[in-house]
């Protein structure tokens, strides 16, 4: 199968022409021996079906990171009949050429993709494309990615894509060449900042940009609840409730009671179904992924990519930088920090971003260790919110100071190193709803795909556990910790062993202990930091290793119990 690549340097529209081309159907993979992703899919090609492949961002094909060599490896693997599109940013001709000439000098056809065209306008910029083309000797098409505009143009040009004649040059050679092109090919007039413009200057200027940042945040997560609520309100618990009969009616045929029933239906709360505390797998097992947690992903992922593609998270990583360096990570961190706060699959995975195994084992320990999920949040805020806002400071307290205070001492004691931060900011765009549902949906469907198997899962092994009576023998064994140090009562050991398989589930089951507000607030914090699901711990060994596991495991049962004595000292 002939393969497509689009190479460009990183934020000029590539997985926007990748969505084009390629419709829903994605696979993401980790290239071989590498954490660094690519995509690929497919589309036809008058009769024929060819391979479409996003390839990672790279400014040039002599490496300056894991992300560029992954890029330079893909480029060697084609064959004859292969192409590349190079996607370049209109507004920025002189930096994406550098690659483009790049390219030119290797023996795969190439054809250019002038996107962002529209943005030209609006920046006062006129690019002559025929004398583009006459220049690199390979076709040039103007494309507005997130329209379309320019797309079927493209693909109708693919056959003409070739390889034009030209010998390697040395880097100050390719330099002296595109400023030729661009002084010949484009011409540039004064034109007024729009409101966009202006507003990218105060989101990177400390004095404007932390409290623009603070309102991003604050408004985001606003949103995150407004819709998540809403989604279980008016659509999750009204389907579930439809269903509840049709279960009360299987527990009866099974007796109300007994080993299968306990296994499917769980345990009858005031002899009704209780989808949270039931535990049973079709009840708690379906209600916690479906239920309680999906609506909170599907709101979080909706307001992540928005931030995305409109493009504030670089700038809310230049931001942060300086915070970020006292912990050992850069500012980008903060975006794996801030997709931890949704789900911690996807913030550790989002570790791989980062440079080196150092900042990865940091961030990826932090968010395991002190980042509650978007679920977990729910839960705590639903228990302590009817006993004011003052608990719920508290645990947020905790949890922020944890954050922060265990990222510097990991600083100080995790060997390696951190590089500076080197991010490309892209102006803001108004992001496309199509795309935007898109990655939406792919996200969403990742998280069904490696969470609805773990809880089931899970479900099944805490109830045969129960059955069999292990939780007893280890609450026994665990007493002086629980109720010595923690004071908590013993039973409590039950919610702590469950909260490997999902914390949201475990601290509901504080509920029904009759707990203090102060055992509750001890209870929630150790819970959020203490062992993170069991699909947050696997990806916590792909990610950092079985070593890194092992050394965040130590970490986390350290700070966790030493913080939960110190909240039962002091409250």
């Amino acid at each position: 199968m002939r393969k497509i690549l689009l190479m460009g340097n990183p934020n000029v529209g590539k997985s926007v022409v990748f969505s084009r081309l390629t419709g829903v159907y994605v696979i993401v993979s980790n290239y071989p021996g590498t954490t660094v992703e690519f995509r690929k899919g497919h589309m036809k090609l008058g009769k024929e079906q060819v391979e479409i492949i996003d390839v990672p961002g790279a400014y040039t094909l002599e490496p300056t990171c894991k992300a560029e060599e992954v890029a330079v490896e893909m480029l060697k693997e084609t064959r004859p009949g292969d192409i590349v599109i190079n996607i370049v940013d209109a507004t920025n001709l002189e930096r994406n050429l550098y690659l483009t000439l790049e390219l030119m000098e290797r023996e795969t056809p190439v054809i250019v993709a002038l996107n962002l065209w529209d943005e030209t306008k609006h920046k006062g910029i006129t690019i002559d494309v025929p004398g583009l083309e006459r220049w690199l000797k390979v076709p040039v098409v103007p494309t507005v990615a997130v329209t379309g505009e320019g797309i079927k143009e493209l693909v109708d040009r693919f056959p003409e894509a070739r390889t034009p004649k030209i010998r390697k040059h040395t880097r100050l050679e390719r330099w002296e060449d595109i400023g030729k092109i661009v002084k010949e090919v484009q011409t540039l007039v004064h034109h007024h900042h729009t409101f966009l413009e202006r507003l990218q200057d105060l989101s990177v200027k400390p004095a404007s940009g932390l409290p623009i940042a603070a309102l991003v945040i604050y408004l985001a997560f606003k949103t995150i609840r407004f819709i998540g609520e809403g989604l279980i309100g008016y659509v999750c618990e009204p389907i579930f409730e439809f269903f509840t009969p049709f279960l009360m009616k299987l527990s009866v045929l099974l007796g109300s009671s007994g080993f299968l029933h306990d296994i499917l239906i769980g345990k009858l709360i005031d002899g009704e179904i209780d989808f949270v505390q039931s535990f049973g797998l079709l009840t708690t097992g379906l209600f916690v992924p479906f239920g309680m947690v999906l609506p909170y992903i599907i709101s979080f992922y909706l307001i992540l990519s928005v931030l995305e593609d409109f493009g504030y998270l670089p700038r809310l990583a230049v931001l942060v930088d300086n915070i970020m360096h006292h912990m050992g990570l850069h500012g980008y961190a903060i975006i794996p920090t801030l997709l931890g706060l949704g789900c911690g699959v996807p913030g550790i995975m989002a570790t791989r971003i980062l440079e080196s195994w150092r900042e990865r084992f940091i961030a990826a320990t932090l968010i395991a260790i002190a980042l509650p999920c978007a679920a977990l949040q729910a839960m705590i805020i639903g228990i302590l919110g009817k006993y004011g806002s003052g608990p719920i400071a508290t645990v947020y307290g905790t949890l922020f100071a944890v954050w922060f205070l265990l990222g510097l001492i990991l600083n100080r004691f995790v060997s390696g190193f951190s590089p500076e931060l080197l991010i490309e900011i892209p102006p803001y765009r108004l992001p496309p709803l199509r795309t935007l549902l898109k990655k939406v949906w792919m996200r969403v469907l990742g998280f069904l795909r490696d969470a609805v198997p773990i809880v089931l899962l899970g479900v099944l092994i805490v109830n045969i556990l129960y059955i069999l009576g292990v939780f007893d023998s280890i609450a026994a064994f665990t007493a002086p910790v629980i109720t010595g140090l923690l004071g908590l009562p013993k039973e409590a050991i039950v919610a702590v062993l469950v909260g490997f398989l999902r914390k949201d589930v475990a601290v509901g089951m504080l509920v029904p202990l009759n707990l203090t507000v102060k055992q509750l607030i001890v209870g929630c914090v150790v819970l959020s930091m203490f062992f993170p699901c069991i699909a947050t711990y696997i990806v916590l060994i792909k990610e950092v290793g079985w070593k890194g596991m092992l050394a965040a495991t130590g970490i986390m049962i350290l700070a966790t119990i030493l913080v939960g004595s110190l909240l039962n000292l002091l409250l």
